[in-house]
């Protein structure tokens, strides 16, 4: 199957020739569609290993599209900060505080809808070890823009990114999650068991 199959020399761009080819001698192929529109969210799924950034990045450069990404604060501060926060903010990342309501899913939606073109990439794991439900912080944030939501998938079994398949989320979070675990059924990360439930957490009780 060779639908949406990106090949180094159809590519426009040097930089995005260069960043699949280098994809592509680790054994790796990237199946991308056009994205629906301007502004949206991308869900990353599973997200399992530290190889997930690489393997990322080079995808971004190959699709050549400015995609954002939010990661842990931890990563743009301290040691690691210090060293690599420069350049994870030159390759479009920016911190997310993850323990305290910041009122970021208001101020991304309102970045978003300001800008020409603003897509952020998001893996709702949170984590790369397991976790019983993915964080809901990227399905608000695409309600609350009200864009489309593009569904990434990292599969280390056949060594493909696919960017192929998008939804648009209708509010009836039920519904939509079952169209997002279709897509992603049999896909694996590069450690299988630590891959989270494709389920949002129950909404929280106001007793």
């Amino acid at each position: 199957m060779s639908e949406h199959l990106l090949r180094p020399a159809e590519l426009p761009r040097l930089s995005q020739r260069i960043a699949l080819r280098l994809l592509n001698a680790i054994g790796w192929k990237v199946r991308a569609a056009p994205f629906p529109g301007q502004r949206g969210v991308i869900i990353v799924y599973p997200h399992t290993s530290n190889w997930d950034f690489i393997i990322g990045v080079l995808t971004k450069w190959a699709i050549g599209m400015p995609i954002r990404w939010v990661a842990k604060d931890t990563l743009f501060t301290g040691v690691c900060g210090f060293f690599l926060g420069g350049l994870f903010r030159y390759w479009g990342g920016s911190p997310i505080e993850r323990k305290s309501a910041t009122g970021a899913i208001e101020r991304i939606a309102e970045q978003m809808l300001a800008a020409d073109q603003y897509w952020l990439a998001i893996t709702p794991e949170g984590t790369r070890g397991y976790r019983p439900f993915w964080r809901s912080g990227f399905y608000h944030i695409a309600m609350a823009a009200q864009v489309p939501i593009v569904l990434c998938y990292f599969d280390f079994r056949t060594r493909t990114v696919g960017v192929t398949d998008h939804m648009v989320p209708t509010g009836n979070v039920d519904s939509d999650i079952a169209v997002i675990r279709k897509v992603y059924a049999g896909k694996e990360g590069f450690h299988p068991q630590f891959a989270g439930e494709i389920a949002l957490p129950p909404p929280k009780s106001e007793s």
